[in-house]
């Protein structure tokens, strides 16, 4: 076993894992933090995106131990302070960019490292950078409206409506 020690959404925490642990069974089994999903294990999907120091990472593919000393945040660390939805939630569900919900954590996550990098991505931006993520139900056109919406920018309308 080896100790891993991080600060997950602000809050400093410990345990002892395997070697073999991956950091989205940590933060799920070890933390409680299920909003992590993990729908392939094979780095495909991005529903368990999480950000490490800042930086966009599939949780499936990273060891827990590779994370100690890390910061991490995962998406029931993006709300506003007060609880309430932070402007890319928000969007989300103003633009109806989820319906069964499993790729939305990982789709929220990859969208705040998006627009972290790039605050005014224009449409072919925030598709190609989804490109690792994978949504099964909403063809991704509101996906990309709520994210162009975050931005701060007009929501463009799109052809397959």
């Amino acid at each position: 076993m080896t100790k891993v020690t991080m600060t997950v959404n602000g809050k400093a925490v410990s345990g002892d894992v395997e070697g073999r642990t991956l950091l989205s069974s940590f933060l799920r089994e070890d933390q409680g933090l299920t909003g992590t999903h993990v729908g392939c294990d094979t780095s495909q999907c991005g529903a368990c995106v999480v950000h490490v120091d800042g930086a966009a990472v599939k949780a499936c593919t990273m060891l827990a131990a590779e994370a100690d000393g890390a910061e991490v945040n995962t998406i029931e660390g993006q709300a506003n302070a007060d609880g309430s939805l932070n402007v890319i939630q928000q969007a989300f569900q103003d633009h109806h960019g989820l319906q069964c919900g499993f790729c939305t954590p990982g789709m929220v996550m990859s969208a705040a490292a998006l627009l972290k990098d790039n605050p005014k991505p224009s449409e072919q931006e925030v598709r190609d950078y989804l490109e690792g993520n994978i949504c099964r139900c909403t063809g991704y056109h509101n996906i990309v409206k709520a994210i162009m919406a975050a931005s701060g920018q007009d929501v463009p309308a799109m052809a397959a409506e």
